[in-house]
């Protein structure tokens, strides 16, 4: 999931009616970002007014590898 919401957000509703796709919605703390639906275009972060909404690089960490 590259975007994502962290706890700046202010439930201001920016990022729900700017979605294209309607990836994103409303919770009690803070909006979620549904990957499955997402489409990655990035109008949610242009949109969000709090800067809540950022670009993560996924990463794979390998457990229990030695060193």
């Amino acid at each position: 999931m590259p975007y994502v919401v962290n706890s700046d957000c202010v439930l201001c509703g920016a990022c729900v009616s700017g979605c294209e796709c309607g990836a994103i919605s409303e919770g009690e703390t803070q909006c979620r970002i549904d990957p499955d639906i997402c489409i990655e275009c990035g109008t949610c972060e242009a949109n969000c007014p709090s800067q809540a909404i950022g670009f993560v690089e996924e990463t794979v960490a390998a457990v229990g590898t030695p060193a």
